[in-house]
């Protein structure tokens, strides 16, 4: 694995080291609230990610098999990602964090 640095010692390094960074649950809960989405669609809905940050966080996912991707060669290439398997033991952590984000961010009028 290239980006991916694990610790064979320290599980909880590897998944903070896959986990970590600015985007990375953002794109996971647009793929749990959105299921398989194309690369363009992430894009508009993730306010300020470069092409360049989203493809390298994609990659990092994929690469940790939390995602997949799928290619089809049409005009123009048409990639998907969507949340794996393995992804399924995130969806519990994805949803008590949006608990919290409306608690404590939630606007009432």
């Amino acid at each position: 694995m290239t980006q991916l640095k694990e610790s064979v010692s320290c599980p909880m390094g590897t998944l903070l080291n896959v986990l970590g960074g600015t985007w990375t649950f953002y794109i996971l809960w647009i793929l749990r609230n959105n299921g398989p989405t194309r690369f363009s669609a992430l894009k508009r809905q993730i306010e300020g990610i470069s092409s360049k940050v989203l493809t390298e966080k994609l990659r990092m996912l994929e690469e940790a098999e939390i995602i997949y991707r799928t290619y089809e060669p049409t005009i123009p290439p048409q990639v998907t990602y969507g949340l794996t398997e393995k992804s399924q033991d995130l969806i519990v952590v994805l949803d008590q964090l949006a608990q919290i984000a409306h608690k404590w961010y939630a606007k009432t009028d």
